[in-house]
């Protein structure tokens, strides 16, 4: 094992041990988030320690909370007790053989199997100015000791905990698929013919960083110029846990300088690079989730999530819009300008690493 995580407690009465913090969907499985939980019992004084991985929905900055509101829902968690064992121990996997070696006697490993409808790991970015926690969902998995697993009433030092956030990702899947493709005709005031549009992209799945190819073709029947070509990427993130609110915003707008004359045809390749590093100083556009200290990309598309809202948290999805900038002209000016525009989904993730 390349790498160790690990986080102790104030008191060093616990340690969590984790051989990665990222975690993948794989849309019809999850991976099991595996690790060893050392336990020193001298300081106990016949206290319980007991362990929990939660998935929560953060909408406000933890300051915030003296003011006796909440600005986090947990949307998802399991409380396990690890010492005293309860029960036989079932049998280690490679991953906790390995911790166990480091760990040494006072090692407990544990398991947690997260449900296959959890949101992946996602916030929104905040403005410049903002300050406090991101709003968005996160993981994290939290060792504690107590006399009881959940009492509310129960007050436990902090001193008595540790917590590693970890990350719940999915990448695309392996298809070289066709692009989506739409086709759209449009007429205009004082015109008895149409305008038509089509656009493709050249795959279905593209990655983070990857130029994206937009086909546009154009049969423009009218006694109108088309003076410019708008071509641009939109985010929509689709807040479903609490309102249904969506988030639509442009990541990427570029404008071309083609026209195309009347009673013409057009057809040529533009290419698109959506990326975070031009979208830092606008709030609200959703990131996948970060590790402290770890750079992050725009948010990727969200995959087979279907079923209760209420363990969704946030959903993310793209489209590539095309505009055809229709001059004016003639007696009637402005009044008889007009755009066509056409939009196709899009699929945009990272990659799968390779093994």
């Amino acid at each position: 094992m390349s790498k160790v995580f690990k986080k102790a407690s104030g008191h060093e009465n616990i340690t969590l041990y984790l051989g990665k913090r990222d975690y993948v969907d794989n849309v019809d499985s999850v991976e099991a988030v595996e690790g060893v939980l050392k336990v020193d019992p001298a300081n106990l004084n016949g206290r319980k320690v007991y362990l929990y991985l939660a998935c929560a929905f953060r909408y406000g900055s933890e300051e915030l909370d003296v003011m006796g509101l909440s600005f986090r829902r947990d949307i998802w968690v399991k409380r396990i007790q690890v010492y005293p064992p309860e029960g036989p121990t079932s049998a280690k996997t490679p991953m906790q053989e390995s911790l166990m070696k480091k760990v040494g006697d006072q090692g407990h490993p544990f398991s947690f199997q997260m449900p296959m409808n959890l949101p992946c790991s996602v916030s929104l970015q905040p403005g410049p100015g903002d300050a406090g926690k991101a709003c968005g969902v996160d993981f994290e998995v939290k060792a504690y000791v107590a006399n009881d697993i959940e009492n509310p009433d129960e007050v436990i030092k902090k001193k008595d905990t540790c917590r590693l956030i970890i990350r719940k990702i999915q990448f695309a899947p392996n298809n070289n698929k066709t692009g989506p493709r739409v086709e759209i005709s449009k007429q205009f005031m004082m015109s008895d013919k149409p305008v038509h549009l089509e656009i493709a992209l050249g795959k279905e799945i593209y990655y983070h960083g990857e130029p994206i190819t937009i086909k546009v073709k154009a049969n423009n029947e009218t006694t109108k110029v088309v003076n410019k070509i708008k071509v641009f990427v939109e985010q929509t993130a689709s807040v479903v846990l609490y309102s249904s609110d969506n988030y639509t915003k442009p990541v990427c707008t570029e404008e071309f300088g083609e026209t195309i004359n009347a009673n013409s045809t057009f057809e040529k390749e533009f290419q698109l690079t959506p990326l975070l590093g031009d979208n830092k100083e606008k709030r609200g556009i959703a990131v996948d989730g970060r590790l402290k200290y770890e750079d992050t990309n725009l948010a990727s598309t969200t995959l087979g999530q279907g079923g209760d809202k209420e363990m969704r948290g946030i959903v993310i999805s793209y489209k590539v819009k095309v505009n055809l900038m229709v001059g004016s002209g003639g007696l009637l000016g402005g009044l008889t300008a007009s755009d066509v525009t056409a939009e196709v989904p899009l699929i945009l993730m990272s990659p799968k690493p390779a093994v």
